[in-house]
C-alpha cells in the first residue's frame, strides 16, 4: 500500500505540541496534533514543515525527525521542493486561505487544515474553487466529526428510534472562529449537513470593541439561533454548562456531557392506557471504545486519495461552518435580525493583533 507524504505548515499547537497541553483530559484521545497523527498513522510518513518562528521549528523537527534540510520558513518553498502528497495548515485563519489555495494549485492531493476554514468569506469562497477545481481531497479539523462517541449520538439520530430530529442545544458556544467552529460542525453533522437558511443572533462587545470598518478586530463570543430547511431548530448558548450538546428529538433526546465522556439516552414511554401521556426514561447508552478523532481524519483522508471518494467533511461543508459564523456576526450588527444565509457581503475580513502563542514543549 502506498506511504503518504506529509508536511505540516503551522508546527506550533494543534500543529504539533497539544498533545501535551490535553495529556489529562480524559475526553481526549491522542494522538492530537496534526503531527502526532501522522506519525500514528502507518500508512503516512511527515517528511517536511514549515513555520517563520525557527525556534519552534526546529523543536518540531526534533520532536517529529524533520531534519533541518526540510524545514523552511517559506511554506512555497516546501510545496516546490518537497512535493507533498497531503498537506497540513495549521495556523490562524488570517494566514490560512493563503497556503490553501496554493497549496491546491500546486498539486498536492490532501489538505488537512485546521478551523476556522478562513478569515472572511470571500477568502473562503476562494478556497472552495481551488480545491473543487483542483480535486483535492479535504477535512477541516472539527474532531468531533470524527469522534466514536458522536458517530454513535448521530446513528441513534438517524434511526428514527427516538423519532426524527427537532433541535440542537449547543451550550457553551464560546467564541466565534475558536469555538464555534467546532459546535457548529457537530450541529451540521447531526442535521446530516443541512444548509442553514437563517440566523439571529448576538456578540458580546460593543461595535467600536469589535469592528474597524470592514475589519474584525477580536474572535468575539456569541449565541443565537439557527434555522434550517428541514424544520430543525439550533441553539447556541453560552451557559456554564460547558462543552455539552443536546440532540432532542419527538421521542427523546441524546445528551453529551463532560465534552463526549460521559452520554445519556433518553426514550419517551407512554404512562397511562391512553397512550396520551408520556415520560422520558433513561435507558442505556450503545458501548463503544473511544479513541483518536485525529487519527480518524487522517485516515479518512488517506481512504480518499486509496479510493477518489469523498471525505466525510470536505470544502463545502467547511465553507457552510464560516457561513454561521459571520451570519451570527451580520445579525449582530443588524441589531438581532434574523438574517438569510448565505451572505451577500462577503468582505468583512477578521483581522487581529495579536502575537502567536507558544507551544508547551513538554507534558
Amino acid at each position: 500500500m502506498t506511504t503518504y507524504r506529509a508536511a505540516v505548515i503551522g508546527c506550533s499547537r494543534m500543529g504539533a505540541f497539544i498533545d501535551n497541553e490535553v495529556k489529562g483530559y480524559s475526553s481526549v484521545k491522542r494522538p492530537y496534533s496534526h503531527a502526532a497523527g501522522y506519525t500514528a498513522c502507518p500508512r503516512t510518513e511527515i517528511v517536511a514543515c514549515s513555520d517563520f518562528r525557527e525556534e519552534v521549528m526546529g523543536r518540531f523537527g526534533k520532536v517529529y525527525g524533520v531534519p533541518k534540510a526540510r524545514q523552511y520558513a517559506d511554506f512555497r518553498e516546501l510545496i516546490a521542493k518537497e512535493e507533498p502528497d497531503i498537506v497540513s495548515v495549521a495556523t490562524q485563519p488570517e494566514q490560512r486561505a493563503e497556503i490553501v489555495i496554493h497549496a491546491a494549485w500546486s498539486g498536492v492531493r490532501a489538505i488537512y487544515a485546521e478551523k476556522a476554514l478562513a478569515a472572511s468569506l470571500a477568502e473562503a469562497d476562494a478556497m472552495v474553487d481551488a480545491i473543487e477545481e483542483a480535486g483535492v481531497a479535504f477535512n477541516m479539523g472539527t474532531n468531533r466529526r470524527w469522534d466514536l462517541g458522536f458517530d454513535v449520538m448521530k446513528d441513534i439520530v438517524d434511526s428514527g428510534k427516538i423519532g426524527p430530529l427537532k433541535s440542537f442545544i449547543i451550550y457553551a458556544n464560546g467564541s466565534l472562529f475558536n469555538t464555534s467552529s467546532h459546535t457548529f460542525d457537530l450541529m451540521l453533522r447531526m442535521n446530516s449537513d443541512q444548509f442553514p437558511i437563517s440566523v439571529q443572533a448576538s456578540l458580546q462587545g460593543t461595535d467600536e470593541e469589535l469592528f474597524d470598518g470592514d475589519k474584525l478586530k477580536i474572535d468575539p463570543q456569541g449565541e443565537g439561533i439557527i434555522y434550517f430547511p428541514n424544520g430543525v431548530t439550533g441553539y447556541a448558548l453560552n451557559t456554564p454548562r460547558n462543552s455539552e450538546f443536546e440532540a432532542i428529538c419527538d421521542k427523546g433526546n441524546v445528551t453529551a456531557r463532560n465534552n463526549g465522556n460521559d452520554w445519556e439516552l433518553h426514550e419517551r414511554y407512554p404512562i397511562d392506557e391512553t397512550g396520551r401521556r408520556f415520560e422520558l426514561k433513561q435507558v442505556p447508552f450503545p458501548e463503544f471504545q473511544p479513541s483518536s478523532s485525529t487519527l480518524a481524519l487522517i485516515e479518512d483522508l488517506v481512504h480518499a486519495l486509496d479510493t477518489g471518494e469523498p471525505t466525510r467533511g470536505g470544502i463545502q461543508i467547511a465553507r457552510t461552518n464560516i457561513e454561521l459564523i459571520f451570519g451570527f456576526i451580520e445579525s449582530h450588527r443588524q441589531r438581532g435580525a434574523r438574517v438569510a444565509l448565505p451572505l451577500k457581503d462577503r468582505d468583512l475580513r477578521l483581522n487581529r493583533a495579536f502575537a502567536p502563542r507558544q507551544p508547551r514543549y513538554e507534558a
